[in-house]
């Protein structure tokens, strides 16, 4: 495209031949460096904006956009003084309150300050709400062991066997002491396997209020 100064030097050699242009050839010069000095500033401007936007500058039909895929929810289970325990599915990112929403929320029993509302959660993890007053509960966090989860604040196995616990097993549950373990797995030496949790209720040194207190953590 010519630009505007060639065209202003060309109108000038004109003009400085002998006799001049005439009156009609100049009003011609005068509407053509109008129209030149039109598409300059045209151009100038269509140069801006590729600098300032290339995409936008582009034809649609060359236009590319790239978008990330949506983030897969996360499956969380959520137990304890909930109003639906189970399964729930929320977004990517969620934290334990969100969970507590997707599970419709705690009941009117939940001990909420044992929670960290505000931690995020990852897939295939376990969030227990424990009721107030209930005794060591299981732990608020437990996170699976499926490949996006990772240990954290709050994370801990789950409930133990107490048919193939060790005494020194036995012994970190709360309320059971060295003697109390080692007579769970004298009573499954000399009785056999338990066949259900109310089983342990006939070992000596658990009565119903310690029995109600291992059941969440406990398992046969």
């Amino acid at each position: 495209m010519p630009s505007l100064g060639s065209v202003r030097a060309a109108v000038d050699r004109l003009l400085a031949r002998p006799g001049g242009l005439g009156i009609v050839p100049l009003v011609l010069v005068s509407a053509l460096i109008g129209a030149a000095t039109a598409a300059a500033v045209l151009w100038s401007q269509q140069r801006l904006e590729i600098r300032a936007d290339p995409v936008a500058a582009l034809p649609r039909a060359v236009r590319v956009t790239t978008t990330q895929p949506p983030a897969a929810p996360l499956v969380v289970h959520v137990a304890g003084a909930v109003l639906r325990p189970g399964l729930v599915e929320v977004p990517d990112g969620s934290r334990v309150a969100d969970a507590l929403g997707a599970a419709g929320a705690a009941r009117a029993e939940a001990d909420l300050t044992r929670l960290n509302l505000a931690e995020r959660l990852t897939d295939g993890a376990r969030l227990y709400v424990p009721a107030q007053g209930e005794v060591a509960p299981p732990p608020v966090l437990v996170v699976g062991s499926g490949a996006s989860g990772t240990g954290g604040a709050g994370s801990a196995p789950g409930p133990i066997d107490v048919n193939t616990a060790t005494e020194q097993q036995l012994d970190g549950l709360p309320g059971v002491g060295p003697a109390t373990a080692a007579a769970i797995v004298a009573y499954r030496q000399v009785k056999g396997r338990f066949t259900s949790v109310e089983g342990l209720a006939e070992v000596r040194g658990i009565g119903p209020a310690k029995l109600e207190a291992l059941r969440p953590l406990i398992r046969v």
